[in-house]
């Protein structure tokens, strides 16, 4: 066998095979250029590679399975090599969730401090809600093993449950007492209006003797919207000899609020009305002098001064910065 390499001429290199057979006296001739040749020295190259990759493999693998001098605490070094790096890594990975734990835990905190906050607004005490437990530290300061982080994500589990819990509680607290607040008449029923005879006594200006007021007098132009002061049931719709047409609205708890000398009604009875509803128009029907809202408040069959509840109103609004409804 025999080879011969052309000069680069006008049609690139060639390489030139001879293929000689002794015993039949014969010999071939093969002609490589261009991408054959290329092709070639790929595959020759490749196989060089992958005969010396399996010599190594076979000569290493067999002589540690036969025990030969030397192998042994090289397949050693190679193992714990391996070791070193599966360590590390998973130590890299350890230290990753710890810290991310730790900022879990420092966000459960405030959610912690914030709720407490809350429960304070609500009138709850947290301590009364809080597991056994369920405080403390959840990540120490050093590096931890996979059982301590493993303990640490149970901890913070319990803790994020307990919260869960008692914000729950808080919820329904907060939730309840806003309907409590809807059902108290502390919205004025005439918007922006001001107040002309108040509750007690005074001197009636019709007849013109002391008599007992027992509401408040909202002067305003006929047809000026009057509003609920709160929410709940409509019980009275009627036209009343001295209250001209009225209504009246069942707010739970025995207290009722009464809307006088209306022009015009737009609700009914058995109507469930909310706060701030518009109700009725200003008018001077029944025992009246001038278009005016004559607003009673009742609490247990017993006339309240109606100032009381409004003046609560604008105190709840001013504290909490919204409005009263």
């Amino acid at each position: 066998m025999g080879g011969q390499y052309a000069p680069e001429g006008a049609e690139g290199p060639k390489l030139h095979v001879i293929i000689t057979d002794a015993w039949l006296a014969r010999s071939q001739a093969l002609h490589l250029s261009g991408w054959k040749l290329l092709l070639a020295g790929f595959l020759t190259s490749l196989l060089l590679v992958m005969g010396a990759i399996a010599s190594y493999h076979w000569f290493f693998l067999e002589g540690v399975r036969q025990g030969w001098p030397g192998f042994a605490s090289v397949a050693r070094l190679v193992h714990q090599n391996e070791l070193d790096s599966k360590d590390a890594y998973l130590r890299a990975n350890l230290d990753a969730m710890a810290r991310k734990l730790g900022e879990m835990q420092a966000r459960v905190m405030q959610v912690d401090a914030l709720g407490e906050r809350v429960a304070g607004l609500a009138g709850l005490n947290a301590d009364d809600f809080k597991r056994d437990g369920a405080g403390g530290a959840l990540v120490a300061d050093r590096s931890l093993s996979l059982d301590e982080l493993m303990v640490s994500l149970d901890r913070l589990d319990g803790v994020t449950e307990s919260q869960v819990d008692w914000l729950t509680v808080v919820e329904s607290r907060l939730f309840d007492q806003r309907i409590q607040r809807s059902l108290v008449p502390t919205e004025e029923p005439v918007d922006g209006g001001r107040i002309g005879s108040g509750f007690g006594f005074r001197i009636d200006p019709i007849t013109g003797r002391r008599a007992m007021h027992t509401g408040l007098d909202f002067p305003a132009e006929k047809g000026t919207p009057i509003l609920a002061a709160a929410g709940g049931v409509v019980v009275v719709q009627e036209y009343h000899p001295a209250y001209g047409k009225m209504v009246e609205i069942d707010h739970g708890n025995d207290l009722i609020t009464r809307y006088a000398h209306a022009s015009r009604i737009h609700v009914k009875k058995g109507d469930i009305v909310r706060r701030g509803q518009h109700i009725a128009d200003v008018g001077s029907t029944g025992r009246s002098t001038g278009p005016h809202l004559h607003f009673e408040v009742w609490l247990a069959g017993v006339p309240q001064d109606p100032r009381r509840f409004l003046d609560a109103g604008e105190q709840l609004a001013r504290s909490t910065g919204t409005p009263a409804r």
